[in-house]
């Protein structure tokens, strides 16, 4: 069974830049390519709210010196993403 969905037009110039860098054979492969690191990131995403949020806050219901004001937590955060976008330019 074949289908071809209509995709927002910057979707598809996304999808013909892919094909033509040579990466891919054709616009499945590149939306295949796509799916697979949704799936990933989604699983990922999963086991962090599962595992890693439930331990967090056990350590700091044991611990609460070692919370971290929002303002400081989102001050990292930005400090982090701008330090990752620098890197990508």
């Amino acid at each position: 069974m074949s289908r071809h969905e209509t995709l927002p037009e910057q979707d598809e110039q996304f999808i013909q830049r892919q094909l033509e860098s040579g990466r891919y054979n054709d616009r499945n492969d590149v939306i295949h390519a796509g799916l697979e690191m949704l799936q990933e990131f989604e699983a990922e995403l999963e086991e962090w709210l599962s595992k890693e949020i439930p331990n967090r806050y056990a350590d700091l219901k044991n611990d609460p010196s070692k919370a971290v004001s929002f303002d400081a937590a989102r001050a990292r955060f930005e400090k982090k993403h701008k330090t990752e976008m620098a890197k990508a330019r």
